[in-house]
């Protein structure tokens, strides 16, 4: 098992390959489908079992240098979106955030917290598939307003409401509107699709081997503190563009 470091300080050039075969697209350009009751049950029960608390005590372990005696998983599974690649490309109906993880809180008896991602791994099937340190999906999710859920534009590290009609941006590292301002859907399709288009699985940018559209090995951080990483967590929209800077650190550890 291995730690991929998201830790950016000053300019890092990130992009990302292509579409997760298990994000699941949603079902109207307003808005999107929330998972089942039975598929929220399923990925909690799976951020319950031992081998997910194993790797939530490794994150613990290899960021915040402790041995947690107790882990305690949360109860509640938080949908998480994230950009949608047809959404970027303009095609009709398209909606703008395809589901891409359920997110479940790790606390550890010192009061730490870290996240638990749980992706579907065939129908009614999820699978602990990485965790990150902190819990940024709990705190945004907490203020979204009833129907609203949670777009991740990872280029950006943005976080948005995307509500019925538009999105209201609540963080980026980069950001590209003004957080708290709400934008229209159609506005926020033509700034995604100034932003990404020409980078898109396809794309010239592609052919010519841009940076992170292959898929490789993460190379250790060096002592810099300036690690070149493709972040799996970015892997899932299929875009790519410059990131500068993130709000903190966080760290993944995959599967």
């Amino acid at each position: 098992m291995n730690t991929i470091c998201r830790k950016f300080s000053g300019c890092l050039a990130v992009a990302v390959a292509t579409l997760l075969p298990a994000i699941s697209p949603a079902t109207a350009s307003e808005g999107v489908a929330p998972p089942s009751a039975d598929d929220l049950a399923a990925a909690v029960r799976v951020a319950g079992q031992p081998d997910a608390i194993g790797l939530a005590r490794s994150n613990f372990r290899q960021v915040d240098q402790l041995e947690p005696r107790r882990i305690t998983m949360g109860d509640k599974g938080i949908p998480v979106y994230t950009l949608n690649p047809d959404f970027v490309r303009g095609i009709a109906g398209a909606p703008a955030g395809a589901l891409s993880s359920i997110a479940v809180t790790a606390t550890a008896d010192t009061g730490q917290k870290a996240t638990l991602q749980a992706m579907p791994d065939g129908p009614g099937k999820w699978v602990a598939a990485s965790v990150f340190s902190g819990n940024d999906e709990e705190t945004l999710s907490a203020g979204l307003k009833p129907g609203s859920v949670l777009l991740n534009e990872p280029q950006i590290n943005g976080w948005y409401e995307l509500e019925s009609g538009g999105v209201v941006l609540l963080r980026a590292s980069l950001p590209q509107s003004p957080v708290g301002e709400f934008i229209p859907l159609s506005e926020y399709q033509r700034q995604v699709q100034g932003r990404y288009a020409d980078k898109l699985p396809g794309s010239d940018y592609q052919r010519d081997r841009g940076i992170g559209f292959t898929q490789q090995a993460v190379p250790p951080p060096g002592d810099s503190g300036f690690p070149v990483a493709i972040v799996a967590g970015l892997v899932a929209a299929g875009v790519g563009v410059v990131l500068v800077a993130v709000w903190r650190k966080r760290r993944l550890t995959p599967r």
